[in-house]
């Protein structure tokens, strides 16, 4: 039993980004507060320590909120209000105040300056030791429970929750925060019913194509700068870097697709026609006009030595392959139906996708609590007061490049704010 009655005290479900930047800010916000961190794994912070190749892609380098919110297929229009709160040059000035500045790259990904996961870490774990949060390790969580303020002799007190630990222990609390992350399946939200809360089937988001058998395969390693991705019989598309690897397709443009596309692909059994346009821009009909001059510009000249698109050599010769072009073929001497067919496998090649692979370890969930049963201006629970939401649990979810990473900060320092806010009523 909880003997421990005297001080106000939130208890921290979950210890990822989200719920670690929620209890060091609630307990800076406000020293009376006690703040425990309940997390039910032997790691804290797994998914900082390994974002980004283990650098931690902290945020993006967006500072329009209009312009950050359309990287979020799911939950857009519930950030905006937080991201009033706290956005992105908030966590670039809250970690840099804390002696861990962030630097930019070219594509807009923030990471820590020492290039090292490692620093958000140690930086969250400092603060958690400078305000006395209390990390609870191998600890999970089986039910929250309303107390019955009304019953005498009650060993919680006046404290209006009950968390039942998976050790048969419980634990009061005036206010939970419930970052308990994505999970792969509904059945997995179970414990969170009984609090009235109803779930958005979650489903995979930010994952890999994969294409078994096909001969692309033989080209992994090979990347473009940028090449535009669809797939076929709708109008989701991304563009930008893609990756081939020896399993299908990688990179920003093929990951981007992969959450705008989460649930029409769960719905498709990850059975899907990929079409690719290795030239965005272009057409068929644009690059018949093209090969046609370089027929007379390159004329003397082999094919495969001169690629005027700057494609990949690998690329290149693997689409003149598969086009029946053999490798001596000058320009001058390409036939109209091979050069049809090269046209076509350039801004059309199609792929067929059969299952995904999780991008590296960073799996994202698409789903969760719904949106519409939590206040986006306190993260709070509409159904239940005291009861708050932050992170990956809620039915949010962004593309890569650092915006679940905001979305965690954002939502843990929101949920953070309106719970000391409480706690000084």
């Amino acid at each position: 039993m909880d003997k421990s009655i005297g001080k106000r005290r939130l208890i921290v479900i979950g210890g990822g980004a989200a719920g670690f930047f929620c209890a060091v800010n609630a307990a800076r916000m406000d020293p009376l507060l006690e703040v425990i961190i309940l997390e039910k794994s032997g790691k804290i912070l797994s998914k900082v320590r390994i974002s980004g190749g283990g650098r931690c892609n902290v945020t993006h380098a967006c500072f329009s909120i209009a312009e950050m919110l359309k990287h979020y297929p799911r939950g857009s229009a519930f950030l905006k209000k937080p991201f009033h709160q706290f956005f992105t040059t908030d966590t670039i000035n809250w970690f840099s105040g804390r002696g861990v500045p962030l630097i930019t790259e070219a594509d807009g990904r923030m990471f820590p300056e020492s290039n090292s996961s490692a620093s958000i870490i140690d930086c969250l774990l400092k603060e958690a030791k400078k305000y006395n949060v209390e990390i609870r390790m191998n600890a999970s969580v089986e039910k929250i429970e309303v107390n019955d303020l009304s019953t005498k002799g009650s060993n919680t007190g006046t404290k209006k929750f009950v968390v039942y630990m998976g050790n048969k222990s419980t634990l009061a609390a005036d206010a939970v925060l419930v970052a308990s992350g994505g999970y792969p399946n509904a059945a997995q939200f179970a414990w969170l019913y009984s609090t009235g809360h109803a779930v958005e089937t979650p489903v995979p988001s930010l994952f890999t194509f994969n294409f078994p058998g096909n001969p692309i395969t033989k080209l992994m390693g090979v990347s473009v700068g940028n090449a535009l991705v669809k797939i076929a019989g709708t109008r989701l598309q991304q563009e930008g870097p893609l990756l081939i690897t020896h399993w299908g397709l990688s990179g920003p443009a093929a990951l981007k697709l992969s959450a705008w596309a989460a649930r029409e692909l769960a719905a498709k059994k990850y059975n899907a026609d990929i079409v690719v346009n290795w030239v965005p821009g272009e057409h068929e009909q644009s690059l018949l006009e093209k090969f046609k001059q370089w027929r007379f510009q390159l004329a003397p000249q082999k094919l495969i030595n001169r690629n005027p698109l700057g494609l990949p050599a690998r690329l290149w010769e693997f689409f003149m392959q598969q086009s029946g072009i053999p490798e001596t073929t000058r320009w001058a001497d390409l036939p109209a139906k091979e050069q049809n067919i090269f046209i076509r496998q350039l801004c059309q090649s199609s792929f067929a996708m059969k299952g995904k692979t999780t991008f590296k370890e960073e799996f994202v969930t698409a789903g969760g609590i719904l949106l519409s049963s939590i206040d986006p201006s306190r993260m709070e629970s509409k159904l239940l007061p005291g009861l708050f939401f932050a992170g990956e649990v809620m039915d949010v979810d962004g593309v890569t490049g650092g915006f679940n990473f905001q979305h965690a900060w954002t939502s843990g320092w929101v949920a953070a704010n309106a719970i000391t806010t409480i706690a000084h009523d």
